[in-house]
């Protein structure tokens, strides 16, 4: 497995993180921001995990998660509230299609070892 999909993974929870610090923090949002925070990090961990070779099944289980999480990071960063600024909402779109791209590496590394 790659490190630097690793690495790629672990920018991509700072970059979330560093987005959810400038955001607006209501009652609402706070949730929201809660929910794509864990789920954008967990992309990583779980890729982590599966670089730690316990099996077949252990790697295409954690591999599987990471795909999972990528895809509530994009259902979460969809959720957040950014208001009419097209300067968050460009931010959030690029946050969206790294999670999308994401997704779609930890599909194909799913095709391979299948």
């Amino acid at each position: 497995m790659s490190n630097e999909l690793e690495t790629r993974c672990l920018l991509f929870a700072k970059s979330v993180r560093q987005f959810c610090r400038s955001l607006k923090w209501d009652t609402i949002n706070l949730q929201d921001i809660k929910q794509v925070v864990r789920s954008s990090g967990s992309i990583g961990a779980n890729y982590i995990e599966a670089n730690e070779n316990l099996g077949v099944s252990d790697l295409k289980m954690h591999i599987r998660i990471s795909r999972k999480e990528a895809k509530e990071t994009v259902y979460w960063l969809n959720l957040l509230f950014v208001g009419e600024s097209n300067e968050f909402d460009s931010a959030r779109n690029k946050l969206i299609d790294e999670a999308e791209q994401l997704k779609k590496i930890f599909s194909a590394i799913l095709l391979k070892i299948q």
